[in-house]
């Protein structure tokens, strides 16, 4: 069985990953060439300041213009083939993580369905993995940022994701014990108010980090994040709505076989 719940997971997640890559190609793609097209804008001005004819005749040094980078991958190629093969790769690894993580909490967080039990999952991993992370760290389209950052960006962001993931395991284990004592409503609000503190002080004590330039046009940096939250959206309740349905049509002769020893 666990193996059935793991390859409807990926199937799920395959499934998720194809209509998330719709969205944002559709609603995503246009908000970073206008991106694109700003930092390459901003790259031309750079450079023809330091044009070496600029220097001629003011008794300047002339100093060389800075040599535009080549593309490893085309632009047309990063946004059709690089964006779809990214996404279903993230797809499948979220969809087999999501199958083991309800493998693991199913049967016990009280006796609920495999499509309730999907959809508070759901609900959570969402919140947990990526919205809590993403209002601390919110996603940045190209043109913001500095080049010698990008590793201390990453590794606070995925420091940031592993303290939020842990957090909300350790208030599923605790609000499960709450709920035996308390009830599970207030149980469940515990756990979650337990968790937001938590996460509350954890971000207020990691650093900020700040770098959207003043000029930068605040429709395409609210374009860009908005078509980030809907892409995570449209990915998250896919795989919750088709694993859902997965999962109940595995553990319905289950359901079945106990219903009838009892």
């Amino acid at each position: 069985m666990m193996r059935s719940l793991l390859v409807r997971g990926m199937l799920a997640g395959l499934i998720a990953g194809v209509l998330a890559f719709v969205f944002a190609y559709l609603f995503g793609e246009p908000s970073v060439n206008s991106a694109i097209g700003i930092e390459e804008a901003g790259s031309a001005a750079h450079s023809h300041t330091h044009d070496p004819a600029a220097g001629q005749g003011t008794g300047e040094a002339a100093q060389p213009a800075d040599e535009p980078e080549e593309e490893l991958v085309p632009r047309d190629i990063q946004s059709t083939v690089g964006l779809l093969t990214g996404v279903l790769v993230y797809g499948v690894a979220i969809g087999g993580l999501f199958s083991l993580a309800f493998a693991f909490v199913y049967g016990r967080i009280g006796s609920l369905r495999p499509r309730l039990t999907t959809a508070l999952l759901t609900a959570g991993a969402f919140g947990v993995v990526f919205f809590v992370p993403f209002l601390k760290y919110p996603a940045n389209p190209p043109a913001v940022g500095q080049p010698g950052t990008i590793g201390e960006r990453t590794e606070l962001y995925f420091g940031f994701v592993a303290v939020s993931l842990l957090a909300g395991i350790l208030a599923t284990v605790f609000g499960r014990k709450l709920a035996d004592r308390l009830g599970a409503w207030r149980g469940g609000l515990l756990a979650c108010a337990g968790y937001v503190a938590v996460m509350a002080v954890v971000a207020w004590l990691m650093p900020v980090i700040d770098e959207v330039p003043p000029t930068f046009p605040a429709s395409t940096l609210w374009s860009f994040r908005t078509a980030s939250i809907g892409t995570q959206v449209t990915l998250w309740l896919t795989l919750g709505l088709f694993f859902g349905f997965f999962a109940e049509k595995v553990l319905k002769p289950s359901q079945k076989a106990v219903a009838a020893a009892v």
